[in-house]
């Protein structure tokens, strides 16, 4: 099956995200395709490139990082949402005049036509939020 997850959850204040990565490597794991994530509302967060939590927590970015690497999985951050919370990749950066960038591939600024595209383009749609 092919399925696209939508987090709605902030990476460290709920688990949300937590459960999108461990829901996402269930589904790699059965042989299933996951097409992508799509991070709205405060999962925007998950894209920030600058987060370091401490070494005793799980490292979020470079986890969505990884399941890219190794299987492909587009991750998709809601550009609305991104730029509300000074979440800029470096294109947008410069189009605000800003002088640094927060995003970067294998993250990308979209919109929300691209989340009712990938509700129509996989079988299942899985919502994580808080």
């Amino acid at each position: 099956m092919r399925y696209g997850l939508l987090v709605k959850g902030a990476p460290y204040s709920s688990q949300a995200s937590h459960s999108a990565l461990r829901f996402a490597a269930a589904l790699v794991a059965r042989g299933h395709r996951l097409k992508c994530v799509f991070f709205y509302h405060d999962g925007v967060y998950n894209a920030a490139r600058l987060a370091a939590p401490p070494q005793d927590e799980p490292h979020l970015y470079d986890a969505w990082r990884s399941l890219h690497d190794e299987h492909g999985t587009q991750l998709q951050v809601c550009i609305a949402a991104a730029l509300r919370r000074a979440l800029l990749d470096s294109r947008e950066a410069e189009r605000h005049g800003k002088s640094g960038h927060s995003v970067e591939p294998p993250f990308e600024l979209t919109g929300l036509g691209q989340l009712i595209d990938l509700g129509r383009e996989v079988d299942r749609l899985v919502t994580f939020a808080p």
